[in-house]
């Protein structure tokens, strides 16, 4: 069951010229389905562009392309609002919900009309689970937030996979020569915005400025092309993680399969993915433990030695546990 199979992906999360970074592990996923012969039909619903109104009419939409690509099942690539409206219009044919983090645990760092948004579409995505056939999460905080009642026989953790040819070692003088960085500098790099709250940016600005060696400089991905990430990875002497809440950082799989050192605070499933890894530490999520564990990052001197944990999530590898999932659906 690959060849042939037809699968309608509705999501609120797609790459687009306007937003090029949005969703990209989604589109890769995508991507990888389409090259091992599964019929991927995309329906996008632009959140994003067109807040909250987006949903109007949504039920319909779902309802026409279902009637129009003829899918054997439905994989609705995020949860919330989006995910509660599909379970609820497709009742025809598997449909699979995959929660990706904020959809189950609300966006902790949000306050006012926001914050109430984030409630309702955690709420919204309860109802979602409760209906879907199947659920994948990417980690197991994700499966704890789950509502009571779920059928765990229908769930699996499925974490995003990396692109082990785009997320490679690259030389560190050329990557730093690309970006115009200074060839013998010191570099931490934020692998976020740094006005996003629940990254929390102060506490990694924090951390860098205990560092003895006061010519270390914080870096962030802000504004950066996705296209363009490897580089900046590449070009780090380390990556520092100081997150609110993550489900599956996609930004730790891929320093991983750099061979870059990764220090982070515990969260999401970090802790399983760096444990043992040489070059790469868990840290409190305080200014003096950020910084002792970075300074040891940092004066290692070396690569980390992540590539090999990182193929354990490689794009192959997850597409090919998720076509199980699909199988079993669809047996």
């Amino acid at each position: 069951m690959t060849a042939g199979t037809r699968a309608l992906a509705v999501t609120n999360i797609y790459p687009s010229p306007e937003r090029p970074a949005l969703g990209t592990f989604v589109a890769d996923q995508v991507s990888c389905l389409r090259e091992r012969g599964v019929n991927v039909e995309l329906l996008y619903v632009d959140r994003a562009g067109r807040g909250r109104g987006a949903y109007r009419g949504l039920a319909a939409a779902v309802r026409r392309a279902v009637a129009e690509a003829k899918p054997d099942l439905v994989h609705v690539m995020y949860g919330g609002v989006m995910a509660d409206v599909v379970t609820r219009a497709v009742r025809d044919r598997p449909v699979l919900v995959a929660f990706c983090g904020t959809d189950l645990l609300g966006a902790q760092a949000t306050r006012g009309v926001a914050r109430w948004s984030e409630r309702y579409g955690v709420f919204a995505s309860t109802r979602a689970a409760r209906r879907a056939s199947g659920i994948t999460v990417k980690s197991r905080n994700l499966l704890s937030a789950l509502p009571t009642g779920v059928d765990e026989r229908r769930t699996w953790i499925l974490p995003d996979g990396v692109d082990l040819a785009r997320f490679r070692p690259l030389d560190r003088r050329e990557c730093r020569a690309a970006l115009r960085l200074d060839a013998d500098g010191t570099y931490v790099l934020f692998p976020a915005a740094p006005h996003r709250p629940e990254k929390r940016y102060r506490l990694a600005a924090e951390a860098v400025a205990r560092l003895d060696d006061a010519g270390v400089r914080l870096l962030s991905l802000g504004d950066v092309r996705h296209a363009d990430v490897p580089l900046w990875i590449n070009a780090a002497d380390a990556v520092l993680l100081t997150s609110l809440y993550e489900g599956s950082p996609n930004v730790v799989k891929e320093t991983l399969a750099c061979n870059v050192p990764l220090v982070s605070v515990d969260v999401g499933d970090v802790r399983e993915l760096v444990e043992g890894v040489p070059g790469c530490a868990i840290a409190r999520a305080n200014p003096p433990d950020l910084a002792a564990a970075l300074a040891g990052a940092l004066h290692r001197g070396e690569p980390s030695e992540g590539r090999a944990r990182a193929a354990d999530v490689s794009l192959e590898r997850t597409t090919a546990r998720l076509l199980d999932v699909y199988r079993t659906l669809l047996s």
